[in-house]
């Protein structure tokens, strides 16, 4: 009898934890894109002019690193080259740089991380809305 129940308990953890393994994963929010070792994102009034920042959250364990943040910019003619905010170091897990940029209505922006290895990282791109 105790064998049943054992087995029982067992093939209801077993479920249990399929449907936790099937739960849909929420998507990144806007102007953000899950990388292998942490999230990185860009916010900023795309469209006009203001205040950028680049910003990268590492999954918990991952040791402190130096990251290379910037933005990428393109429109219905061209992508740019890669311009960067600066370099720094993660702490807390956590590294972000900002500046001000002029965007049109037309243009699109995506946030550019290079890693300690020189890897290169980017968020999808995010437009201004369009009208």
């Amino acid at each position: 009898m105790r064998r049943v129940t054992a087995v029982r308990a067992a093939g209801a953890c077993l479920a249990a934890g399929s449907l936790l393994l099937l739960a849909p994963v929420t998507p990144a929010p806007r102007g953000c894109g899950d990388l292998a070792s942490g999230r990185l994102c860009i916010e900023g009034p795309i469209g006009g002019a203001g205040g950028f920042t680049t910003r990268y959250v590492q999954y918990d364990g991952r040791p402190e690193t130096r990251v290379r943040l910037g933005y990428q910019r393109r429109d219905h003619r061209l992508t740019a080259f890669t311009d960067w905010f600066g370099t720094t170091a993660t702490r807390h897990g956590r590294a972000q740089l900002s500046g001000h940029l002029a965007t049109a209505p037309d243009e699109c922006i995506r946030g550019i991380l290079t890693d300690a290895t020189g890897h290169t990282h980017a968020t999808p791109w995010r437009c201004a809305p369009t009208a």
